[in-house]
């Protein structure tokens, strides 16, 4: 029972290294720098989506009337798709929330 129990411990050890292999490390690291930061009211989530052939990422901001800004892989700005005083973004990007699909949660800030 217990070599049982120390298999499946393994396995999950396992799937969950292979997740984080998929994020690049720029995002890794922003999660990192997030943990460490106080917690964000609302909670910071990150999420990933496949966009004009490129998956991006969004990072919520920490208060209202902020851009959530959406990022490459490498945390470059994209543009802001949301937030801001209007809720709409920057402007720069109007069809991402038509044009964006596989939205993917990577973390979500449990504190």
């Amino acid at each position: 029972m217990k070599s049982m129990l120390a298999l499946l411990s393994l396995s999950l050890l396992l799937v969950e290294c292979s997740k984080d292999d998929s994020v690049p490390s720029a995002i890794r690291a922003k999660i990192a720098e997030l943990k460490k930061n106080p917690k964000q009211n609302p909670p910071a989530a990150v999420y990933s989506y496949l966009y004009h052939g490129q998956v991006v990422y969004t990072i919520s901001s920490d208060c209202c009337d902020q851009f959530n800004y959406l990022y490459d892989k490498d945390l470059n700005i994209i543009c802001a798709p949301s937030g801001g005083l209007t809720g709409r973004g920057d402007g720069r990007c109007p069809d991402f929330a038509a044009a964006a699909t596989q939205e993917h949660l990577l973390w979500r800030d449990p504190r």
